[in-house]
C-alpha cells in the first residue's frame, strides 16, 4: 500500500494536505479539484478510502494524549501554561481530533493512555526518565515549551536564554546598570544559576562586567506558589542591595514583587523599574502596566500539533523549533536612557 508521502508527491501537494483531504477534514482550504485528485491518486495506489479509515482507525487517528509536568491546581494558576494548553486543545478541535489530559500526580500515569492515543504533545520541563517513559510508550511524541537535550524528539519552544539576552540588552540601552533578578532555581537543582533564564542573566552580566552576586536571588520553589517567592525574594534583595531594575522569572513573580514594593513605599519605576516574562492577561492591568517579554504560549501548543500531525503523515526526520519572543514595553519601566544618566549625575 502506498504511503501518504508517495500519494503527497504524485499529488504535487505535502503529506498533511493529503492525511487532512483522507480524513475529510472540512477546515482545509483546498480547491475541490484538488481534493478529488488526491482522492483518485490515493484510491488508484490502493490506498485505504477515508471512510475505510473512519471505521477502522478512528479512535487510534484522533486522539492526541496531553502530559503536564503541572499539577492541575498549579496550572490553575499560571496562565501561560493554561494557555498554552489551549493552543494544543484548539489546533486539535480544528482538527477533529480527541484530546485527554494527563497531570503531574507524582507518579507515572497509566501506559494505556499513551499507547491508544495517536501521539502524545508533553507540556513543560521533564527529568530524563520521564523522557524516557514517555518516549517508550507513545507512539509519537512532541515536547512543547521544553526542548531535550539531545535531538532525539520533535520539540517546540522560546529560546528563554536569547529572550533574557534581548531585556537585558534593552534595558541596559535604557540606561539601567543595576539589574536584579529574581526567580527559581528549579526543584532538584542545588545550582543557584542553574535555571537557563538566571544562567543567562548571569552569563550576560559577567560578559558585560555588571554582575553583583548580590543583585541575583533564587531559590527552589516546589510549589510553584510564584507570587510568594517574587515576594519574598524582594524582600530579601532590597535588605542588601538598591537596583535601578528588577528583572523577574515570570509574571506572577513580578506580582509578589510589586507587592513587596507597594509595601516599602518604593515607586515603579521612579525608584526601581520592574519586567519579567511571558505577559499573561494581569501583566497590562498591574499599577503600573508591566514591561514583560512575550512568549508565544498559545502558539507554542499550535505548533507541536501540527508537529504531531506531520509525524502522522509520515515524516521522518527529527524536526526542533523556535518561535521568537518580542518585549512589550509598558509604563513599569518607562524611563529613558537620558533621564536616567542625568539622575545619576545629580545623584552624585
Amino acid at each position: 500500500m502506498a504511503t501518504l508521502k508517495v500519494i503527497a508527491k504524485a499529488a504535487g501537494v505535502s503529506a498533511t494536505t493529503v492525511w487532512r483531504v483522507l480524513n475529510s477534514d472540512s477546515t482545509l482550504s483546498i480547491t475541490e479539484e484538488k481534493r478529488r485528485a488526491i482522492i483518485e491518486t490515493a484510491a488508484s495506489m490502493n490506498y485505504a478510502s477515508p471512510r475505510s479509515r473512519k471505521n477502522t482507525n478512528r479512535s487510534a487517528l484522533r486522539r492526541v494524549a496531553i502530559v503536564h509536568f503541572l499539577r492541575p491546581e498549579h496550572e490553575l494558576v499560571d496562565p501561560y501554561y493554561v494557555s498554552l494548553r489551549l493552543g494544543v486543545e484548539r489546533r486539535c478541535q480544528e482538527l477533529r481530533m480527541e484530546t485527554v489530559r494527563i497531570y503531574n500526580t507524582g507518579s507515572m500515569a497509566e501506559p494505556a493512555l499513551l499507547e491508544n492515543a495517536s501521539g502524545v504533545v508533553a507540556i513543560g520541563s521533564f527529568e530524563a526518565d520521564h523522557v524516557d517513559w514517555l518516549a517508550r510508550y507513545s507512539r509519537h511524541l512532541v515536547f512543547a515549551d521544553f526542548i531535550p537535550a539531545n535531538e532525539e524528539f520533535d520539540a517546540v519552544a522560546s529560546d528563554l536564554s536569547v529572550a533574557m539576552r534581548k531585556l537585558l540588552a534593552a534595558l541596559t540601552q535604557k540606561g539601567y546598570r543595576r539589574i536584579a533578578y529574581i526567580g527559581w532555581s528549579g526543584q532538584a537543582d542545588s545550582d543557584p544559576f542553574g535555571e537557563v533564564r538566571c544562567r543567562s542573566y548571569r552569563d550576560w552580566m559577567r560578559t558585560h562586567a555588571e554582575f553583583d552576586p548580590d543583585l541575583c536571588m533564587t531559590e527552589p520553589s516546589p510549589e510553584h506558589n510564584n507570587e510568594q517567592l517574587g515576594y519574598e525574594l524582594t524582600k530579601r534583595l532590597l535588605s542588601k542591595v538598591q537596583p535601578d531594575a528588577i528583572v523577574t522569572c515570570n509574571d506572577n513573580v513580578a506580582i509578589g514583587t510589586y507587592r513587596m514594593l507597594n509595601e516599602l513605599g518604593v515607586s515603579i519605576p521612579a525608584n526601581i523599574a520592574v519586567a519579567s516574562f511571558n505577559d499573561i492577561p494581569t501583566a497590562q492591568f498591574l499599577n503600573p502596566p508591566l514591561t514583560t517579554m512575550r512568549l508565544p504560549a498559545e502558539q507554542i501548543g499550535e505548533t507541536a500539533v501540527d508537529l504531531l500531525l506531520e509525524r502522522l503523515a509520515g515524516r521522518e526526520m527529527v524536526k526542533q523549533i523556535t518561535l521568537a519572543s518580542n518585549i512589550i514595553w509598558r509604563p513599569s519601566c518607562e524611563i529613558s536612557a537620558t533621564k536616567h544618566d542625568n539622575e545619576k549625575s545629580t545623584a552624585g
